[in-house]
């Protein structure tokens, strides 16, 4: 097994490293959250701090799951309630307080990567709702064949909705996901990027808003 140790406590990364290697996998240290979007390629699964030097590590996760679905377990100090839903919410496999037990932190990797299957299917990079057409790669949204100018904040919320069309999503969700943190964003951020998109895309009833909850894109 081939593991990436996003650490830069050199007491705590040299550790792992060595007891990773003991137990007889490949285990390569990395220090900042910026190395590991680089070389994320290759590795069996990840075992991320949060407290990085470079970014918070819950920034760091959600930039890696816009290109990786390797496996992930967090391996932190921050052993509070909001901080552990943040993780697994933002796409962590599984969450480990520190300090760890090594046998227990390797059968929670093996759990997470027995759970993955060898072969995913890829996103879909095109959505196409009637005239509305979202190419997700190019970051390109068109209606009857126009190009719409959406700000990022905009493309993002189109993103987020398409990435399954038909299923709710959440206010807090995407709060947290354009905002980075659903506890502390404003929701009035929220409603009026909401309003400029729909306005743009001039299609009632493309984004319908569920009460309560939040929206959902297409039927």
């Amino acid at each position: 097994m081939r593991l990436a140790v996003v650490e830069d406590d050199d007491g705590v990364g040299d550790a792992l490293v060595e007891a990773f290697t003991a137990r007889g996998h490949h285990a390569d240290r990395m220090r900042r959250g910026a190395d590991l979007l680089t070389a994320h390629r290759g590795y069996d699964a990840v075992v991320l701090d949060l407290g990085l030097p470079d970014a918070d590590g819950l920034h760091i996760l959600r930039q890696l799951r816009e290109v990786s679905s390797v496996p992930v377990v967090i391996l932190t100090a921050r052993s509070d309630e909001r901080s552990i839903v943040r993780g697994l919410r933002g796409g962590a496999d599984d969450y480990v307080v520190k300090p760890p037990r090594i046998a227990e932190l390797l059968a929670r990797i093996e759990n997470v990567l027995g759970r993955r299957p060898e072969i995913a299917a890829p996103p879909a990079r095109i959505v196409q709702t009637e005239d509305v057409r979202v190419d997700l790669a190019a970051r390109r949204v068109e209606v009857a064949g126009v190009e719409i100018a959406l700000t990022t904040k905009e493309f993002e919320l189109v993103e987020a909705l398409t990435e399954r069309p038909g299923a709710a999503v959440s206010r807090q969700q995407l709060m947290d996901r354009i905002w980075g943190d659903a506890f502390v964003a404003v929701s009035r951020s929220l409603d009026v990027h909401m309003t400029g998109l729909r306005a743009k895309l001039n299609r009632p009833g493309l984004i319908t808003t569920i009460r309560g909850y939040g929206y959902r894109w297409g039927d």
